[in-house]
Formats: structure tokens, C-alpha cells, sequence
């Protein structure tokens, strides 16, 4: 397991952008996958973007294609979500997360096998 701890949230109004931001501890880090999730008030963690661990390839959950961009620096153990255009359906407590991977491609999607997770980052959006 991983040490993560996000940064970067915020208060902002819809149609902004924001920069989140994870740094992990240990010198495993890209033999993670690493992953962000968001969770609404009374709703489940859900899925929002992973990247493989040597980002050679990238997935985002549909509502957020084209708006959120997903990076890493394995040099410096960091993994960002760089969010545009970003709507009052976007505001969340986001989450970072990592799992262990022996692929440079994988890209999981389920919360189930991360096994590393951040405290979380409260992003809102006013309309």
C-alpha cells in the first residue's frame, strides 16, 4: 500500500476550472494504477478517471470526458485531475486511490481493487 493525500479543492462557480492534486509516499508508485473517485452527499463513491501506471493510457467515466484530464509524474509520485468546464453536478468530496498493477496498461475502473485511498478533497461547484 501507498500513502496518498490530495490537494487542491476548493469552492468555485460553474464553468471554472480547478487542479487536483495526489501525492503519494514510497518508492513503489508506478506500479500503481492510479485512480480518482468522487462521492456526493447520500450517494456511492463513483468512478471519475484512471491512468494506468506508467500513463501510457488513460479512462474517464462518460460524464466527465473532454472536461477532466487525468496525468502523473512518476519522478515526483503525483497524480493530478485537471477539471474544466465543471458543473454544480460536479461537487464532491474526490478522492485519490491506488492499485497494484502488472500491466502498463490497465486502466481499472472499480473502487474494489484499489487498495491505497486518500482522505479526500472537497471540490463545489456554485451555479
Amino acid at each position: 500500500q501507498v500513502s496518498l493525500v490530495e490537494s487542491g479543492g476548493g469552492l468555485v462557480q460553474a464553468g471554472d476550472s480547478l487542479r487536483l492534486s495526489c501525492a503519494a509516499s514510497g518508492r513503489t508508485f508506478s506500479t500503481y494504477a492510479m485512480g480518482w473517485f468522487r462521492q456526493a452527499p447520500g450517494k456511492e463513491r463513483e468512478f471519475v478517471a484512471t491512468i494506468s501506471r506508467v500513463g501510457t493510457r488513460t479512462y474517464y467515466r462518460d460524464s466527465v470526458k473532454g472536461r477532466f484530464t487525468i496525468s502523473r509524474d512518476n519522478a515526483q509520485n503525483t497524480v493530478h485531475l485537471e477539471m474544466s468546464s465543471l458543473k454544480p453536478e460536479d461537487t464532491a468530496v474526490y478522492y485519490c486511490a491506488a492499485a497494484p498493477s502488472r500491466s502498463d496498461f490497465a486502466t481499472p475502473s472499480s473502487k474494489y481493487v484499489y487498495d491505497s485511498w486518500g482522505q479526500g478533497t472537497q471540490v463545489t461547484v456554485s451555479s
